[in-house]
């Protein structure tokens, strides 16, 4: 009988005894932040993996998105989605910018760009799209309505590190894209993030900003912020890229498993698959609906109570947290499907050491219930 306690996701840990000459470099050479050895290399070796040119890593993906729109010099209005981490909108806070949120679409649960051009005004500056559990958004339709109205696009791609959509990676679209390597996510280094810069310009200026804007020793051009990877984080990387494959493997199985066992369960919807896009099985959502017997916070309850911890990720919506509620745009009339995806969704366990006959236990619970 299992007595581990499993949670809605754990980090993938490569062997100790692997990790310990990466430290025993940092201790030798005595570089343990400011652009290392460690770091120079685990940008490289991130722009081969993920297919794209020029990558700034930072201490973490928050800072990241934050930095990403002050070199933008984005200001005014920023439409977004409600159905996200917090992090996403407190960026733009963070920013003085206020967020305008707009409904999602059923199927994806990303931002809807059937809903963004209604919300245009002439004080949008731009679009902050987020690929939500690693499935990419529309990014032609949110390219297109960019492109009309001289709008910037910035996607947070926390979730979607490695997928690829119907023209390589999904990293590559709009003006920036950033990442989460936080400890939960598919690649982490415990606590980082980056920026996707798509020219080598944009990466200077972002390498400055995120070193309280130095341009030099004794140069300072912008009001930047310390946003940068220390040494011990980026060797963790360098060890977790060696790992990646078998870690999203492993979580593909995972995915076919919940689908297949589940695929029966009356009130019990899974997420389509990956099938148009490569994916990387960062999350396992399911959305209970009327037709199951208990509410979905019942079973979130009833999973708890066996010592396993789902999420029910996204809830409540960022538009519902009190410094955004008051806004117009945070009304649930005027965000019917991400309030209804919010009461309904929940995440199922998933990580790479996530044994399937664990996997067959909670889907068997499910089951009864």
């Amino acid at each position: 009988m299992r007595k581990k306690t499993v949670f809605v996701t754990q980090p993938y840990l490569p062997p100790l005894d692997e990790f310990l000459p990466y430290l025993e470099k940092i201790w030798s050479n005595k570089v343990l932040t400011n652009g290392g050895p460690f770091h120079q290399q685990l940008e490289q070796e991130l722009c081969e993996y993920l297919g794209v040119e020029h990558i700034a890593l930072f201490t973490n993906g928050t800072i990241a998105l934050v930095t990403a729109l002050q070199s933008l010099r984005i200001t005014g209005e920023v439409i977004t989605t409600p159905y996200s981490f917090v992090a996403t909108s407190h960026s733009l806070l963070w920013n003085g910018i206020k967020p305008v949120f707009v409904d999602i679409d059923a199927k994806t649960l990303n931002i809807d760009p059937q809903k963004i051009e209604a919300a245009i005004t002439p004080q949008t500056t731009a679009i902050l799209a987020v690929h939500c559990y690693g499935h990419p958004c529309d990014v032609d339709a949110i390219q297109e309505i960019a492109d009309t109205y001289n709008l910037k696009v910035i996607y947070d791609a926390a979730h979607a590190f490695g997928v690829n959509c119907h023209c390589g990676s999904v990293l590559k679209h709009g003006d920036l894209s950033i990442l989460s390597f936080h400890a939960t996510k598919v690649f982490n280094t415990f606590e980082g993030g980056a920026i996707v810069c798509p020219d080598l310009k944009t990466k200077i200026r972002i390498d400055q900003l995120k070193n309280f804007g130095h341009a030099g020793e004794t140069s300072v051009v912008a009001p930047g912020i310390n946003g940068k990877m220390s040494e011990f984080n980026a060797a963790l990387g360098l060890l977790q890229l060696k790992y990646i494959g078998t870690a999203i493997d492993k979580r593909k199985k995972i995915d076919q498993a919940y689908r297949a066992k589940l695929s029966s369960v009356r009130g019990v919807v899974c997420l389509s698959d990956s099938g148009e896009y490569v994916s990387n099985y960062a999350y396992f959502p399911i959305l209970i609906d009327q037709e199951y017997s208990i509410d979905r916070d019942e079973l979130n309850d009833r999973l708890k109570a066996i010592d396993i911890h789902p999420r029910r990720y996204f809830f409540p919506l960022i538009s519902e947290f009190p410094m955004y509620r008051g806004l117009s745009s945070a009304n649930t009339d005027n965000l019917a499907v991400a309030t209804q995806a919010a009461s309904k969704v929940l995440c199922l366990p998933i990580y790479p050491d996530l044994a399937i006959e664990i996997v067959d236990e909670i889907c068997d619970f499910i089951s009864r219930q």
